[in-house]
């Protein structure tokens, strides 16, 4: 008797034809497994829509055999929230990577509308070419799909001045748990017609539908940058230093990175052609950029004049301004170089918390004292887009460390959850932008009301009845 995987992969081999199916172990391996190696479960088939059509009629055909479907960008994920799980029924991946169209470019109305499969740094460049800037900006932009940055609704390194992903999303295109298309790739400020459904996708993780296509809010390209490379001695120093450049800077200040001394020792160590900026050692830095359309030199004028005050006033330790493009470059690889060492030096127990920026000194101090209440002297990484207030505070462990604990889970689970308590205490979140996944279940149920979630599963309830996107994601059982 037939299985119901082998039904479906037969259903969709007749529907779409045998090239846009994957079943042999070695094409589906990378789709099942996130790409730090921590998350696996298995799948039906991974199917390869070419078009917002096919990805209509292969839910509508899982969703008439009752199989659970799983949309899936980039597999970027850093909570497991873009590969099976291991419990109920093998779904359908539903890979987005042959969507990669840009639809149209406006720049007189700032917006481009592109397929939901396009990779973040080729929008990126479409847009360069046309003159404007679309400001979404993380380490894993040239992997990451657009459909799944606006599904977590990320975040990066220029959120200081451009906002996160729903800040830059003026319209969406979906497919729905029915098949169902939703056209809603409008490109305007002003819509004010009843619910603004765009908003119920960004950040719901292919719970509530595929993101098939979707309209950017597009700005204006900068063509002057400054760049600085920082020494502090504390987050508290660092605060201060923010507070000075924003006063003297304004719109100008486009980013603001934190990283702990840690963090930048793992990269240099880890990362062939990454070089230390200092050649003294210092406790904190800081990754200051400027951009703006003003001329070059105004702006290095403007950043020069803030340090060099800082430093008189004992607030930083040392400073390394970019002189040229490749200097730029190169201080940039360093902040976007640490997702990479930190996989390759041990295991990093990533947590992704937000609090307002002027608690982000306490929130790292409070922190560090609650991990090392359960592991005297542990190891932490820092990397804090301190702008924004979003800091990753990362209990650390080399992979020998991390063998000879017993419970792995249990740790793991304690680790965050202790991290979570600091940052919800000083009123913060413990998902800034990397989502839910099912990393972070267990801290939904206990740090959502129940007011929330009894909300968002209607929402979920509204839209998958059956709940068959993907489940176990997001979302903790109803109560």
């Amino acid at each position: 008797m037939a299985s119901p995987s082998s039904d479906i992969v037969s259903a969709l081999t007749a529907l779409l034809g045998a090239d846009s199916l994957l079943t042999e172990a070695a094409d589906v391996a990378a789709h099942i497994e996130d790409w730090r190696e921590r998350y696996r479960g298995p799948a039906a088939c991974v199917v390869l829509p070419r078009s917002t059509q096919e990805v209509s009629d292969v839910v509508r055909l899982c969703h008439a055999h009752g199989v659970p479907v799983l949309p899936q960008g980039g597999n970027t994920s850093l909570c497991g929230g873009a590969v099976p799980g291991t419990d109920g029924q093998p779904p359908v991946i539903v890979a987005l990577s042959r969507l990669r169209r840009i639809r149209s470019v406006d720049p007189a109305n700032n917006a481009m509308v592109v397929d939901g499969g396009c990779v973040l740094a080729n929008v990126q460049e479409a847009a360069r070419e046309a003159g404007r800037l679309y400001p979404i900006s993380l380490g894993a932009e040239g992997s990451c799909q657009i459909a799944g940055t606006i599904a977590t609704n990320a975040g990066g390194t220029a959120v200081l001045r451009y906002g996160n992903t729903r800040e830059n999303i003026l319209g969406l295109e979906a497919v729905l748990p029915d098949g169902a298309i939703w056209d809603g790739l409008k490109a305007l400020r002003k819509n004010n017609t009843g619910y603004d459904l765009k908003h119920l996708f960004i950040g719901s993780e292919g719970t509530l539908g595929i993101i098939t296509g979707a309209t950017l809010k597009l700005h204006p390209l900068p063509t002057a940058f400054c760049v600085a490379w920082v020494g502090v001695s504390s987050p508290d120093a660092a605060l201060s230093l923010l507070g000075r450049l924003q006063s003297a800077c304004g719109a100008r200040l486009s980013a603001f990175e934190l990283i702990n001394d840690l963090q930048l020792d793992l990269v240099l160590a880890n990362v062939p052609g990454r070089r230390n900026p200092f050649s003294a050692s210092h406790p904190w830095h800081v990754l200051v950029e400027l951009s703006d359309n003003s001329p070059e030199v105004e702006l290095s004028a403007v950043l020069g004049r803030v340090l060099e005050e800082a430093m008189e006033a004992d607030l930083i330790e040392d400073a390394v301004l970019a002189a040229s493009e490749a200097q730029r470059a190169a201080l940039w690889e360093i902040r976007h170089s640490v997702s990479e060492a930190n996989k390759k030096a041990g295991v990093g127990l990533t947590t992704d918390c937000a609090v307002p920026v002027s608690a982000v000194p306490t929130f790292i101090a409070q922190a560090t004292e609650a991990v090392r209440a359960i592991v005297p002297d542990l190891p932490v990484i820092v990397v804090a887009h301190m702008g924004d207030g979003n800091a990753h505070f990362i209990p650390f462990f080399t992979y020998p460390e991390w063998e000879a604990v017993a419970d792995k889970e249990a740790m793991a689970h304690r680790m965050r959850h202790v991290v979570n308590e600091v940052s919800h205490a000083l009123g913060g979140t413990f998902s800034a932008e990397h989502g839910v996944g099912r990393t972070h279940i267990a801290e939904m149920a206990h740090f959502k009301s129940p007011v929330e979630l009894k909300l968002m599963h209607a929402v979920k309830a509204a839209f998958d009845p059956d709940n068959l996107f993907n489940p176990g994601r997001l979302l903790p059982p109803a109560a």
